[in-house]
């Protein structure tokens, strides 16, 4: 299939496979899930990007969510702007660095310190080596489903029982760090309670606590308070992972929007305003256990670091403001609902889930909960949407397991014509 709306990012993508694996520096950039060469993109502003083919989009991948604003939000290019100006990196503590940890603090009950790092990664790695170190335990539980970032002993996926030790998911991971990780279906408290009974060397559970990175599989509450109550039960930490869902579904994320007090939360995306960042944050009682209080070791050149603690200060005080969060969900959810008031009057066999201002099409009328209910047919439904909406400049992320982001940028009337073009793409596909 020819795409001859894509040649610039076409010519410019041979050229990167010359330089990058793949031609990436992340896989799914690659497009290898849908139709033709990865776009190119030259520049965003508010809730556009627009291509080095110069066609102009109506984005809804939001960088993969950090963009609460939308692209190029004013006052966040300014507090870059002036904090440049100052210098770039100084690998030591600057005022911004106190600034955005207050006010991070100030505003979520269930954190009392907290210490920024360079990404989401990296602040799950750090979570789960001070997990171990506050417990003296070495095993994790995580679940099929959720992604906690590349770290060696998260990349596994369940074995061949319910209850099992995982197996790597990717190469160059030992088996010798698999074997540390349990892996578990989500949305079964039985099989939970069962394993941790049966394992007393369990030091934390790991959870997306609103799975956004195979599909968006909104959990029970119940699921998730029952959860909490077998971590005390059993002296296991427990470990919210809102890479995702931190600042997004509220400023208190998932936490607070179930009112569930994990031990440990990861951050990272919507907190540095669009540059990398992550943290990691729980009590006080926790965290002087990292060094230089403790004798859990976390160090990082860039951590804090002053360009992206002003974008992200910058991002949180916008954030604040009063009624940002309800405008952005119900927004969200009258686009969503539109889109699936269509969707059910032609029969259509999917529908449209969402939470917050995220939002994901599956392809099924049943309800998700895990990541095993997910029809992989669907995908090609999936990408054939995508192409349609390429070549009417709307613009998903490029794989149908990816979630959707809207933006404080995403007016009503943006809102509408996308739903129109979404609307037609989805008429293609039945």
């Amino acid at each position: 299939m020819d795409f001859p709306e894509r040649k610039m990012s076409a010519t410019l993508f041979e050229e990167a496979k010359k330089y990058f694996p793949g031609g990436v520096n992340s896989p799914v950039r690659a497009f290898k899930s849908v139709e033709g060469p990865p776009l190119f993109i030259k520049h965003g502003s508010g809730c556009y990007i627009t291509c080095e083919d110069d066609h102009r989009y109506i984005d809804f991948c939001a960088s993969w969510g950090p963009l609460i604003l939308g692209h190029n939000d004013p006052e966040v290019r300014e507090a870059i702007h002036h904090t440049v100006d100052q210098g770039t990196s100084f690998g030591a503590p600057t005022r911004l660095g106190n600034e955005l940890g207050a006010l991070i603090l100030k505003h979520h009950r269930y954190l009392d310190q907290i210490r920024f790092v360079s990404s989401g990664t990296e602040a799950v790695m750090s979570a789960i080596r001070l997990a171990r170190g506050v417990t003296g335990k070495t095993k994790i539980i995580k679940f099929e489903g959720c992604y906690h970032g590349h770290v060696d002993s998260l990349l596994v996926k369940a074995g061949s029982g319910l209850v099992t030790f995982g197996v790597s998911s990717s190469a160059g991971v030992p088996p010798s760090f698999v074997a540390e990780t349990i892996v578990l279906p989500l949305d079964n408290e039985e099989i939970l309670e069962k394993t941790l009974k049966a394992h007393q060397d369990v030091a934390a559970i790991i959870i997306e606590p609103v799975p956004a990175n195979n599909g968006l599989l909104v959990q029970r509450p119940e699921y998730l308070k029952t959860m909490r109550d077998l971590c005390t039960k059993h002296g296991v930490l427990l470990i919210f992972d809102e890479v995702i869902s931190g600042f997004r579904i509220g400023f208190e994320g998932a936490a607070g929007h179930y009112d569930i007090q994990p031990d440990i939360l990861t951050f990272g995306k919507i907190i540095g305003g669009g540059l990398p960042v992550g943290a990691f944050g729980a009590s006080r009682q926790i965290m002087q256990h990292i060094s230089p209080e403790g004798n859990v070791y976390q160090a990082g050149t860039l951590s804090a670091n002053p360009v992206a603690m002003a974008a992200g200060h910058a991002t949180l005080r916008k954030v604040l403001t009063t009624g940002f969060y309800s405008d952005l969900n119900i927004k969200t959810e009258q686009f969503v609902n539109y889109l699936n008031g269509y969707i059910e009057s032609r029969a259509y066999p999917m529908h449209i889930v969402q939470l917050g201002s995220i939002f994901w099409m599956k392809f099924s009328k049943e309800v998700i909960r895990r990541a095993d209910q997910i029809d992989s047919e669907g995908m090609q439904y999936f990408k054939k949407i995508h192409l349609s909406l390429l070549r009417n400049e709307v613009y998903l992320g490029p794989s149908g397991y990816e979630v959707g982001f809207i933006s404080h940028a995403h007016d009503e009337k943006t809102l509408e014509i996308a739903a129109g073009k979404i609307k037609k793409a989805i008429d293609l596909c039945f």
